[in-house]
């Protein structure tokens, strides 16, 4: 019988394999392509030039970030190298200040602070924090309550000083607004808003 067959056994074997493989390949090609800055779920470094809002999305069944008009952070227009650059300098502020022992990214970290994937799009900047903090703008409000969150301190647990520079904490602030751009499918659902009936 032909089960009995070692070329049998080797060509499924192998026919296996060679199916598997070109699987693996797609899925990292389409992977690669909806997590890499400027793929299909993540914008390119320089959205931070622009206006980030969340929306509903009826098709979809969950809610999206959108990309709207320019909206300069901190009065400036960042090329692509220096939003890059200004960004990977955000990402280093929050792994030294391991702020995951705190808060959380994408529901990853510890669960003690507010998750802050979508932190700059949370309303309360414009409601609280800007008229405590007495600056112009949602970014400004950011930078001064990194550096000194000490000074604006309104929960029982409190956020420690981080000693963060002033470049550190604008370059939090960029990433965290970055971050709020990234289409995360629906995550975390509704932040901010009502849920739509």
């Amino acid at each position: 019988m032909f089960t009995h067959d070692p070329k049998f056994w080797r060509a499924g074997a192998i026919s296996s394999i060679t199916v598997m493989v070109a699987v693996l390949i797609f899925l990292t090609v389409d992977s690669l392509d909806a997590m890499q800055a400027g793929g299909r779920n993540v914008p390119p470094y320089t959205v931070i030039n622009q206006q980030i809002g969340y929306r509903y999305d009826d098709d979809r069944g969950g809610w999206v970030p959108t990309i709207g008009a320019t909206e300069l952070l901190f009065g400036k227009k960042y090329s692509a190298d220096e939003a890059e650059a200004l960004l990977h300098q955000g990402k280093l502020v929050i792994q030294s200040r391991a702020c995951m022992d705190c808060h959380t990214f994408f529901g990853n970290g510890a669960y003690f602070a507010p998750d802050l994937t979508k932190a700059w799009l949370d309303p309360a900047w414009h409601n609280v924090w800007i008229p405590f903090t007495q600056k112009p703008d949602r970014a400004k409000a950011m930078v001064a309550f990194l550096m000194h969150p000490e000074k604006y301190a309104t929960w029982n647990r409190k956020m420690p000083d981080l000693n963060l520079s002033e470049d550190e904490a604008r370059a939090t602030v960029a990433y965290l607004k970055w971050l709020s751009s990234i289409d995360t499918n629906g995550f975390p659902n509704a932040f901010g808003h009502a849920t739509p009936q």
